[in-house]
């Protein structure tokens, strides 16, 4: 996932901004980590460089 993403993903369960936090990266993206809501904390993994923006069971 590329870190510009950042400025247009917002969470897909409230629209509430997302934060980043990061576990593996090279020099052109984000590999593995996850977002964050800070409005109703849902949380969203990164994996193999791909953002799983799917609203979590119970959502």
């Amino acid at each position: 996932m590329k870190r510009s993403l950042m400025d247009i993903l917002c969470c897909p369960v409230c629209k509430g901004n997302l934060t980043l936090r990061i576990d593996k990266e090279d020099e052109k993206e984000v590999l593995e980590g996850d977002l964050r809501c800070d409005d109703c904390h849902a949380e969203y993994p990164i994996h193999e460089g791909i953002p799983n923006l799917l609203p979590p069971v119970g959502h």
